[in-house]
């Protein structure tokens, strides 16, 4: 069983920056993609923003694109969501969540929940008005 596990959150005014991290325990985490989602108090999860296996492609919602930015460190078997120029609504918890198999395909990003099989606990971010 793969853990993950968000760090980062917290209470932000708008316009301001938050890094989330997301350490995981997978043996060969260089053959895995990385997702994140969020989740808003009475809404659906939603796709934030993914990266490729080796890092070389990234994907994200329409609503964070250019403010937003996934990377991650296969040497520390993390993942990292830089999130500039916060909003209100970017209020919700966050979850990074990874792929049950691995992929031979060192461009694939995934948006769709039912691509990852291993999310870790969530990590809460409010950005004030």
């Amino acid at each position: 069983q793969v853990q993950l596990v968000e760090s980062g959150g917290g209470l932000v005014q708008a316009g301001g920056s938050l890094r989330l991290s997301c350490a995981t325990s997978y043996r060969t985490f260089n053959n895995y993609p990385l997702g994140w989602f969020r989740q808003a108090p009475g809404k659906e999860r939603e796709f934030v923003a993914s990266i490729s296996r080796n890092g070389g492609t990234t994907d994200y919602a329409d609503s964070v694109k250019g403010r937003f930015t996934v990377s991650r460190d296969n040497v520390k078997n993390s993942g990292y969501l830089q999130m500039n120029s916060l909003k209100p609504e970017d209020t919700a918890v966050y979850y990074c969540a990874g792929p049950v198999y691995s992929t031979s395909a060192s461009y694939a990003t995934f948006r769709k929940s039912a691509d990852y099989g291993y999310w870790g606990q969530g990590t809460q971010v409010t950005v004030s008005s």
